[in-house]
C-alpha cells in the first residue's frame, strides 16, 4: 500500500505538528525499531499499526514497546503518515514476536511483517449498497416487476441489488427502473460475514469408547484453562480429529477463538468438510492458495473476532487474533510446518510457545508423533492421549516386507512380481490401490550411454529431473527446465540418452503395460492444473473412479479413501539412503502414514514394502506394528549422541558468487567462534547442495548440550566474525531439519 504523504491524512495533515516519539518496527531486516514523531490529533499505542516514510517509501508498521531517547527532538523526525484504523496488536502478540525473533535470530520486524502482511485489510471494508421496499406499487406494472415486488413485501428485510434479480428470476434493469421510480430506497448494509460461525452443538458428537476417554481428557484441559500442551498419539483411523473437534466445541462455548494447523490446508478440502459437518459452518481458511481478496476479508475477521475457527498453513501462527483460546498442531511431526525462508522457524514448536504465552490449551496430534514429542510425553511436558485402535470395526492393514533381492522386478521395471500380483486381485474386487514413490518426475537422472554425460542444472549442484509429461527436465532446487533434449549436448548422438531410476510418471508407465484397462491417477505437486486439479482428483478417488492411484507423499496426509485395500511402497528405502540423523524417524513417519491410507473403512487391506534392507529396524517396526520399540531405539540413540532433544543444533550456511569468498567467510566464522564448555563447531564443508541458484554455498553445523546457550554463542560469533561484504550472505537456522 505505497501512498504519498499527502494522501494518507489529507491536506489537514500535509505539514503535521508534532507532540511526542515512539518507536515503529518496520519490515526490514533491521536490529530493532526506528524513532519516529506522532502529529498531533494522532492516537497510537503499542500494538498500533502505522504507516511510515522509511528513505523514499511509504512501509506499514507497528507502534513498538519500550521508551525512546527522551533527547531526540520529535520536531527533527520524520511523522507517522497514517494509523490505520484496525484494532492494536495485542501485548501478547507482541511478546510472542519479540520472542520468535530472539530465538531465531531473526530480524523482529520480519518476524512482525508475517502479522501484517494483508495491507489491504488494515482499513475496515465498506458497507454494502442495499435495497429497501417503500410499499409503492409502479406506474406499470409487468410481470417481471410483479415478481419483484411479490418478493421484496414477502419480508420486511433489506436486499442486495443483484441478490433481488437473482432471486426474482429477472435482469438487473427491471430493479434499475423500479428503483428510478422510487419503489426502493437505497441504504447501507454492513458486509457479509466471510465464514459462518460454528455452532459447538450442531450435532452430536459421533466418538465412542477410547475415542470418548481421550475427548474427556482434552477437554477437561481446556475446561481449567491455563496453559498446558496434550499430545494425542493415535494409530491411522483412530478418530483423532473427532477428539479435538469436542476441544475445539468447549473453546467455542468458553467464547474463544481456535486455530488449526495443518501441514497441507490447499489439499484438505476432506478436512473442511468434515468440520462443517460437526459444526454447521467451514472454519475461515489460511494460506498461500487464498486469493489476496479473500486473505484481507478473513484477516480482517480474525482480528475483530468474527472469525471464531481458523484452519490454516503455518503462516497462520502468526494472524492477529483478538481472543485466541487453543491451538490445534495436526500431523504434527510432518516436515512442512519447518519453514525455511527469511525467518526460519518450526512452526509446532512455535504454536506451543505462542500457548504458553498466552496462557492456554495447545493439541499436537499425530498417528506417529515426532521424537521430540514423543520425549515431552514420556517426561510429563506433555499430557499423552493414546489412541491405540481404528475407530469403529476398521482394522489395521496387514504389512509385509518384499525382499527385492529374492523377488527382483522384469528387466527396467520397478514393481516386483509379489506387488503386481497383488495389484490384480485388489482390481479384481472392485477395490483400489496405491503406489507410493516419493519422487517427482519421471527419473530423476538422464544420461548418455555414449558418452557418460550427466544432465545438471547450470545454477545448482543437483541433477535435472525428466518429468515426460510435460517434455522437459527441470531442477528441483531452482526451478530451472529445458525442453528434454534428443541430442547428447556432449557427444551429440542421437537417441542414446538414458533415464535412470524411477519417478511416479515411469511408475504408471509400468502400470499402463501392466494393467492397460485399469483407471489410474498420478498424485503429484507439480503435474498441470495445481491445488484445483489435485482437490478434484482426490474427489474422484474417494468416489471410486480410479483403480490405482499412483503418488508422492501428497498421498500420505489425512485422507481418506473408503475403497483404498492395497498400499504398495515402491522404494521403502529411498528416504534412508542420506546421512539426515532424522532419516529413519522421517521413513517410519511417511511409511507408516501411507499404509495407514488402507482399509480405513472396515474391509481387509494390505501394504507390501519393496526393500532390500528387509531387516532394517524401521521395516521391522513397520512391519510388527511395534511403534514402541521403534521409538524406544531411536530416543535411546538419540540420548547417547546428544542430539535433539537431548541436545541442540544449530546450521550456518554461508553463500556467495564465488566458492572462495563463501569458504572464507565461513572460515573467518569459525575461527570467530567463542570458547564455551559444552558447545562445539563442525566445518565448514561444503554444503550437499554446493550450488543453488548460482551461489556457492559453506555449513558450519554448531552442536551443544540441551541446556546450553546457542543463541548468546552464535551472537559473539556472528558479532566477531568478518562483516559481510559483496554477495556474502549467511542464513542461521535454529533446530535445523533439512542438512541439505
Amino acid at each position: 500500500m505505497d501512498k504519498d504523504s499527502s494522501d494518507l491524512f489529507g491536506t489537514l495533515f500535509e505539514a503535521p505538528a508534532v507532540s511526542r516519539v515512539v518507536p515503529v518496527l518496520v519490515p526490514l531486516p533491521v536490529p530493532g525499531p526506528y524513532s519516529y514523531a506522532v502529529p498531533e490529533g494522532a492516537h497510537v499505542e503499542p500494538g498500533s499499526v502505522v504507516q511510515v516514510p522509511v528513505g523514499p517509501r511509504q512501509l506499514i508498521g507497528v507502534v513498538w514497546d519500550g521508551e525512546n531517547d527522551e533527547t531526540l527532538d520529535p520536531k527533527k523526525l520524520r511523522p507517522i503518515t497514517l494509523v490505520f484504523d484496525c484494532p492494536p496488536l495485542s501485548k501478547e502478540m507482541r511478546s510472542f514476536i519479540e520472542w520468535v525473533a530472539s530465538y531465531t535470530l531473526s530480524p523482529p520486524g520480519l518476524v512482525a511483517r508475517m502479522a501484517i502482511r494483508a495491507p489491504a485489510a488494515l482499513d475496515p471494508e465498506p458497507m454494502v449498497e442495499g435495497l429497501r421496499y417503500l410499499g409503492a406499487e409502479p406506474e406499470r406494472m409487468t410481470p417481471a416487476r410483479l415478481k419483484v415486488l411479490q418478493l421484496a413485501g414477502d419480508e420486511d428485510v433489506p436486499w442486495t441489488r443483484s441478490g433481488l434479480a437473482h432471486a426474482a428470476g429477472v435482469s438487473l434493469s427491471v430493479i434499475d427502473g423500479l428503483i428510478a421510480q422510487g419503489i426502493f430506497e437505497t441504504i447501507f448494509l454492513p458486509p457479509p460475514p466471510v465464514v459462518a460461525k460454528p455452532d459447538p452443538d450442531y450435532v452430536e458428537p459421533r466418538i465412542q469408547g477410547p475415542q470418548k476417554e481421550a475427548a474427556t481428557d482434552i477437554v477437561q484441559a481446556v475446561r481449567q484453562g491455563g496453559f498446558s500442551a496434550s499430545l494425542i498419539d493415535g494409530v491411522t483411523g483412530s478418530g483423532k480429529t473427532e477428539v479435538y473437534f469436542e476441544a475445539i466445541a468447549e473453546t467455542l462455548k468458553r467464547g474463544k477463538q481456535v486455530l488449526i494447523l495443518l501441514p497441507e490446508i490447499a489439499l484438505t478440502s476432506s478436512f473442511l468438510e468434515r468440520f462443517q459437518d460437526r459444526f454447521g459452518a467451514k472454519p475461515g481458511e489460511w494460506h498461500s492458495d487464498l486469493s489476496p481478496r479473500m486473505r484481507e476479508k478473513v484477516w480482517r475477521g480474525i482480528v475483530t473476532g468474527e472469525v471464531r475457527v481458523v484452519a490454516g498453513a503455518r503462516s497462520a501462527l502468526f494472524l492477529p487474533f483478538e481472543e485466541l483460546g487453543l491451538i490445534i498442531v495436526d500431523e504434527e511431526h510432518d516436515p512442512a510446518y519447518k519453514q525455511e525462508d527469511r525467518v526460519f522457524y518450526n512452526a509446532r514448536d512455535m504454536a506451543v510457545v505462542r500457548a504458553r504465552i498466552g496462557e492456554f490449551p495447545i493439541v499436537l496430534v499425530s498417528a506417529t508423533p515426532s521424537v521430540e514429542s514423543q520425549v515431552n510425553g514420556l517426561s510429563g511436558r506433555y499430557n499423552t492421549v493414546h489412541l491405540p485402535t481404528r475407530f469403529g470395526d476398521a482394522a489395521l492393514p496387514d504389512l509385509h516386507v518384499v525382499d527385492m533381492r529374492r523377488h527382483p522386478p522384469e528387466r527396467g521395471g520397478f514393481l516386483s512380481p509379489v506387488l503386481l500380483r497383488a495389484i490384480s486381485k485388489t482390481i479384481e474386487r472392485g477395490e483400489q490401490a496405491l503406489l507410493f514413490l516419493n519422487r517427482r518426475g519421471y527419473a530423476p537422472l538422464t544420461l548418455c550411454r555414449v558418452c557418460g554425460h550427466r544432465f545438471q542444472c547450470p545454477q545448482c549442484s543437483s541433477w535435472l529431473v525428466e518429468h515426460r509429461f510435460k517434455n522437459q527436465i527441470q531442477c528441483h532446487q531452482c526451478g530451472y527446465a529445458e525442453p528434454t533434449p534428443e541430442a547428447c549436448p556432449e557427444c551429440g548422438t542421437l537417441d542414446h540418452l538414458v533415464a535412470c531410476g524411477p519417478g511416479v510418471e515411469r511408475i504408471a508407465e509400468e502400470v499402463e503395460k501392466h494393467f492397460p484397462d485399469a483407471r489410474t491417477i498420478v498424485m503429484s505437486s507439480d503435474l498441470l492444473g495445481g491445488v484445483k486439479r489435485m482437490r478434484l482428483e482426490l474427489e474422484a478417488i474417494a468416489r471410486g473412479d480410479a483403480d490405482i492411484v499412483i503418488g508422492t507423499q501428497l498421498v500420505a496426509k489425512g485422507h481418506n479413501f473408503p475403497l483404498m485395500t492395497l498400499v504398495g511402497i515402491v522404494d521403502a528405502d529411498l528416504g534412508l539412503a542420506n546421512g539426515d540423523p532424522r532419516a529413519a524417524e522421517r521413513t517410519f513417519q511417511l511409511l507408516s502414514q501411507v499404509t495407514g491410507r488402507a482399509g480405513r473403512t472396515g474391509l481387509k487391506s494390505h501394504g507390501l514394502l519393496q526393500t532390500f534392507q528387509p531387516q532394517h529396524p524401521v521395516m521391522q517396526a513397520i512391519v510388527s506394528g511395534d511403534a514402541g520399540a521403534f521409538y524406544e531405539r531411536e530416543i535411546a540413540e538419540r540420548e547417547k549422541a546428544i542430539l535433539p532433544p537431548f541436545g541442540r543444533l544449530a546450521s550456518l550456511i554461508v553463500s556467495a558468487d564465488t566458492r572462495a569468498d563463501a569458504e572464507g567467510h565461513a572460515r573467518g566464522l569459525r575461527a570467530a567462534a567463542p570458547h564455551v564448555s559444552g558447545i562445539s563447531v563442525l566445518g565448514p564443508a561444503e554444503a550437499p547442495l554446493a550450488l543453488v541458484r548460482g551461489r556457492h554455498r559453506f555449513r558450519l553445523l554448531v552442536h551443544g548440550r540441551r541446556n546450553s546457550d546457542m543463541q548468546a554463542f552464535l551472537r559473539t560469533m556472528l558479532a566477531n566474525g568478518p562483516k559481510q561484504r559483496g554477495s556474502v550472505q549467511i542464513q542461521v537456522d535454529i533446530d535445523p531439519q533439512s542438512f541439505l
